[in-house]
């Protein structure tokens, strides 16, 4: 769907929007590709560069907005993560963006909780468990970089909810899965390349 010069655009205009948000410059661009301009999800992660820390990551999983404006609010917003200090401009040289480009998520139609592990793949799908108010989401490359199994992610999803870490076995949460494609720096202002999650 996404080809290697649609990620090298993607990830350079989530750097841009970043530089811009953090120096407080208005953003400009050249003209969008044609694929830029429809309705997508996307998540944008701010690393910590070595160590792959995270440093901010904030997005948008259903197709709300045309995935241009997706990348550069997600972007923006990354910068402020409220689990984080505000990004600095002195940080710019140590960190590396990620952009997760996302399909639109799918309910799982279940009879019994015990099925669920079952219709997860790792390194593939993406999860977003809802139950009431409460929502969690937690992209397919997270379930990799923590090396977790497909009931883990469940139970994490569940806990980014902010509910108990076993909710969904109780049989009444909303499970959506998603897909994404996923580009990143090698390193600061670096290199884009497309990270294959599953091989990992």
């Amino acid at each position: 769907m996404f080809t290697q010069e649609d990620g090298e655009y993607a990830v350079k205009l989530a750097r841009k929007a970043i530089e811009c948000a953090v120096k407080d410059e208005k953003l400009s661009f050249k003209k969008t590709p044609e694929k830029f301009e429809k309705e997508m999800g996307a998540f944008v992660t701010i690393n910590k560069h070595p160590s792959e820390d995270l440093r901010g990551c904030i997005g948008y999983p259903e197709p709300t907005y045309p995935l241009k404006e997706a990348i550069i609010r997600g972007a923006q917003s990354a910068t402020r993560d409220p689990r984080f200090s505000p990004l600095r401009e002195d940080e710019l040289d140590s960190v590396i963006v990620e952009v997760s480009l996302l399909t639109p998520p799918e309910k799982l139609d279940y009879e019994e909780p015990k099925e669920l592990p079952e219709k997860i793949t790792c390194g593939k799908n993406g999860l977003i468990v809802s139950k009431g108010t409460r929502r969690g989401l937690l992209l397919p490359q997270v379930s990799v970089d923590q090396d977790w199994d497909e009931e883990q992610f469940l139970d994490h999803t569940c806990r980014k909810a902010g509910l108990p870490h076993n909710e969904w076995k109780k049989g009444d949460c909303k499970i959506e899965v998603f897909e994404g494609v996923i580009f990143k720096e090698e390193e600061p202002y670096g290199d884009v390349v497309k990270r294959d999650i599953d091989d990992n």
